[in-house]
Formats: C-alpha cells, structure tokens, sequence
C-alpha cells in the first residue's frame, strides 16, 4: 500500500470512528478498529490524536477546496450564487452524526492552535473566493461599485457558518439561509439600473 493510499484509508477511518464516537470519546483505537491498520501503526504515522485529527482537517480542507472552486455561472451573479450553493450543500456521503463531530472539533478551536489554524483556512479561503468573485463583479459593472467586496465577503462567510451550524444543532434546513442570501445579493450587491446605464 502506497503512502497515499494509506493516508486514504486512515481518513475514511478517522471520518468513521468520528461519526460513531463523536469528537470527545474518539480515542486512536477507536479510529484502529475502523482501519486495516493497528493502533500502533496509527501512531507511526501521527503522534497523538491532535495529529491526526490535524491531518484530517487537512484532508477536509482540500475536499472542500475542490468542491467549491470553479463552480462555474455565466456571469459573476450567477457565479457568486453557485459559490455559495456549494457551500451550503453538504456532500452526499456526510452523516448528521459527522456534522456533530466537527462542530465538537470546531468548539476546541479557541483552547487548540492547532485546529484553529486548520478551520481558519476553510473561512479565509472562502472569504478569499468570494472576495474576488466581488471585486470582479465590481469591475464588469455587474455589482454595485458603492459595495466592499472583503467586508461583503466575510459576512456572507459569517452566515454560511451560522447556517452549518444551525444545521447541526437544531436540524433546520438551509434553505432560508439560501433563499436569504439571493435575495441579500439581489437588493444590496447587484448594481442598480441607472448604475449599470452610467
């Protein structure tokens, strides 16, 4: 088995172990008995658990970036709207349980450096993404030049997390934060006509 393929078959592990444990019971053992791989094999490759959770942040993290760039749209509107679909849909195999888990892992932030480096990166790069799908916007005339797209990105950031995270603890479906946004973006991002006209 090839190094990646290893890495492979401890992240589905570890995505297991963290779906039937959650975060704060799940021990390296726990991950061992969803993998072909021993406890002490584990901890070849990772230190401790923080390591490998680390790792499957990581792992998370460059899913995610795959998942939500060149989401496509004839023009920036559409663009800036299938960014945030992304997003907002959760990927076919993601349990309830696993939301649960990492909102248990993004709750230890503050007291783990860590991974709060680690889920920092999703939220700068989304700002990132979404900050230049503005700015472009901005230049075509599609989007209201008045607009900062950096201070508009990160509150839509800021409400894309919420949404997950009301997801997760109340069970409420997003599509109010959806249909919210659009209509966010419909009344204070898109330029005006006589904007456009000038």
């Amino acid at each position: 088995m090839s190094d990646g393929d290893t890495s492979e078959e401890i992240m589905g592990a570890t995505y297991r172990a963290l779906c039937a444990h959650g975060y704060a019971d799940l021990t390296m053992q726990d991950i061992a008995d969803e993998s072909e791989k021993s406890k002490a094999a584990l901890h070849y490759h990772y230190d401790s658990k923080h390591d490998l959770l680390c790792a499957f942040l990581d792992y998370l993290y460059d899913g995610f970036v795959e998942r939500t760039s060149d989401v496509g749209g004839e023009d920036h509107h559409e663009t800036l709207l299938a960014l945030v679909d992304a997003v907002l849909d959760k990927p076919d195999d993601d349990s309830e349980q696993f939301g649960t888990a990492i909102l248990e892992i993004r709750a230890q932030a503050p007291y783990e450096p860590g991974f709060r480096e680690r889920l920092t990166r999703f939220d700068e790069y989304l700002a990132d993404e979404l900050t230049t799908v503005l700015e472009a916007g901005v230049e075509d005339g599609t989007f209201d030049p008045e607009m900062d797209p950096e201070d508009t990105a990160r509150f839509v950031v800021t409400v894309l997390t919420g949404a997950a995270t009301e997801r997760v603890t109340s069970g409420r479906s997003v599509e109010c934060t959806r249909r919210m946004l659009a209509e966010y973006v419909e009344t204070h991002v898109l330029a005006t006509e006589r904007e456009v006209e000038a």
